[in-house]
């Protein structure tokens, strides 16, 4: 089986997520190229995962005229987002990219069109997704045996300045575009569509930092077609060095109690008496949409997060936010 040559654009802190994982596979992956505007974090990132064999490059068009890839995995900011996916399609690159995929709906929508056209194999980093728990509730929600889905709450809770770009509004969209989106995709893949939302989002406790234009608490509430319901709360003022998000769901069967996408209690409320389900797994999600991609690649399959999804979740984000700055409800085409 050839190998894949897969270069990393973008090698900043999460990428070495992805390059750990993608090293551990060295009978599909060939690491061949490293990308950064920053050539001394490419070269620090070949020199790590390559034994400093790895092609570098500064300027993501020549890598993909010059690296003759398979395969790229994009961690570039949000802001940093420009003519990539238009290029690897040309070159027949497929793509695993980082959340959020753009800042607007029209830049995500371009994305999907390139790589449709070129049909190329995507996938967003909406890695929950791949969650041991969120695979079960899906499979159950999806066969209809816990009935339609009612209610789900989701809770986002850090306490960091992050990096200067992520405080910068213009430049990340702000804690819901940015991190929160991981809930609203959660929402999404197991909810639908939404067609309504309606946002609150402030700055209570960082109106003295400087250049801090993002919010630090919110809450957000979805409709979803016949009714169903979905909250999302959040702060970045939360416990320093933690990083929470849980999640509720109710449908008409079923109370799911998730502390992360691996792990949750299923409730069985229909059943008499009520019977208790555990999933406890420390799989790693990480590496599941890797492979998931890898697969459709092999197979000429479909991944579960291609761009067109990771656009969706995008227009919910930023509908929030819509509705955040005009004090209304927006309504979701």
């Amino acid at each position: 089986m050839k190998r894949l040559r897969t270069a990393i654009l973008g090698c900043g802190g999460f990428a070495s997520r992805h390059a750990q994982n993608l090293i551990t596979l060295p009978e599909e992956i060939e690491l061949t190229a490293f990308c950064d505007i920053q050539e001394q974090n490419a070269r620090e990132f070949s020199q790590k995962y390559n034994d400093g064999k790895g092609a570098i490059f500064t300027d993501h068009r020549e890598m993909f005229e010059k690296a003759n890839l398979d395969l790229a995995v994009v961690c570039l900011p949000p802001f940093g987002h420009s003519d990539e996916v238009e290029l690897a399609g040309q070159h027949g690159v497929h793509l695993l990219m980082e959340k959020p995929i753009a800042l607007s709906s029209e830049h995500a929508w371009r994305m999907v069109e390139a790589a449709e056209k070129y049909n190329i194999k995507t996938q967003v980093g909406f890695m929950f997704r791949f969650g041991a728990g969120i695979e079960r509730l899906k499979e159950l929600v999806t066969s209809g045996v816990v009935g339609p889905a009612g209610l789900m709450s989701a809770r986002y809770f850090c306490n960091s300045l992050h990096a200067p770009w992520w405080r910068d509004r213009s430049k990340s969209g702000g804690q819901l575009v940015e991190q929160i989106i991981h809930m609203v995709d959660l929402m999404r893949y197991l909810m639908g569509d939404a067609v309504s939302v309606y946002s609150r989002q402030e700055n209570l406790f960082h109106r003295e930092v400087a250049d801090y234009t993002v919010e630090d608490v919110s809450a957000t509430v979805f409709g979803f077609q016949g009714g169903a319901l979905g909250v999302i709360y959040a702060t970045n003022g939360a416990i320093p060095g933690k990083w929470i998000n849980d999640y509720r769901l109710v449908s008409q069967k079923l109370t799911a109690e998730f502390t992360n996408a691996n792990n949750a209690l299923f409730h069985f409320t229909a059943e008499t008496p009520v019977r208790t389900e555990t999933i406890a797994s420390e799989k790693n999600v990480h590496l599941a949409e890797l492979q998931d991609l890898l697969t459709a690649i092999r197979t000429d399959g479909q991944t579960r997060t291609p761009l067109r999804e990771g656009a969706k979740s995008l227009d919910m984000a930023l509908a929030a936010t819509q509705s955040a700055e005009t004090h209304q409800e927006v309504i979701l085409k």
